[in-house]
């Protein structure tokens, strides 16, 4: 692309113009002046401001890609431990597909689904959910189920549950959440969904029943979740 040298010469004398302008503006006389005056300082001030935004977005902007790679190796990391790896070949963070969840009670409008795939064929889902009604909050969990409704593995992703008591709802804790390995909703009744202490089939913990019993439910929910849309992720 070529440049006009008339074009070129007007765009030197503006720049030229305005280098002037600035270094008039700077100068220590005139700062002296317009210091007292509210609209300097306002001005001051904005600036300032729009240098920070401007310094935010870049780093913003540097960093984005960095972030979401991580945040894929975490996904992928959990989607692992509830999905074995002979059960794909596919890439699952790609294959994906929403349904809607209002009504399930597990923290969500819209539910991503990750679908594994071998040889095109789906053999199990994947997707994150949440009890929102935790002892001391929200408890998020992610759980692996067959095409079948077995339920593959289900791990808490982070909770704010009473160190030593709540938090044994984790795999690095204890091995009570590996206990849903092979459940479904076909060999439990609804009735057995919850802790043994409400006549349940799963065991609570001494001293933090609402924890246990937060979490039966929501992952029941999530069942609830994969049976009513199975026909759509099974196949897609």
């Amino acid at each position: 692309m070529k440049f006009d040298p008339a074009d070129i010469q007007r765009l030197q004398a503006k720049a030229r113009v305005y280098w002037e302008w600035l270094k008039r503006w700077f100068e220590p006389s005139n700062l002296a002046q317009l210091r007292p005056q509210l609209e300097f300082q306002t001005g001051v001030l904005a600036g300032f401001a729009l240098l920070a935004s401007i310094l935010l977005g870049m780093t913003n902007c540097s960093t984005e890609a960095t972030i979401q790679r991580r945040l894929d190796e975490d996904l992928l990391m959990s989607l692992t431990e509830v999905i074995p790896a002979d059960l794909h070949d596919n890439d699952m963070l790609r294959d994906t597909l929403s349904v809607p969840s209002a009504g399930f009670n597990i923290g969500a409008d819209e539910t991503l689904v990750y679908l594994a795939k071998q040889a095109g064929k789906v053999t199990a889902v994947c997707f994150k959910f949440t009890a929102p009604d935790g002892y001391s909050g929200a408890i998020n969990m992610i759980m692996g189920i067959d095409r079948d409704g077995n339920i593959l593995g289900v791990r808490v992703l982070s909770h704010k549950e009473t160190p030593g008591l709540g938090d044994k709802i984790e795999a690095a804790k204890s091995s009570w959440i590996l206990s849903f390995v092979g459940r479904s909703l076909e060999n439990l009744a609804p009735a057995q969904w919850t802790v043994k202490k409400d006549g349940g089939a799963f065991d609570q913990f001494a001293g933090a029943t609402i924890t246990p019993r937060k979490s039966v439910q929501a992952i029941f929910r999530g069942l609830q979740l994969f049976k009513a849309n199975k026909d759509q992720l099974i196949h897609p």
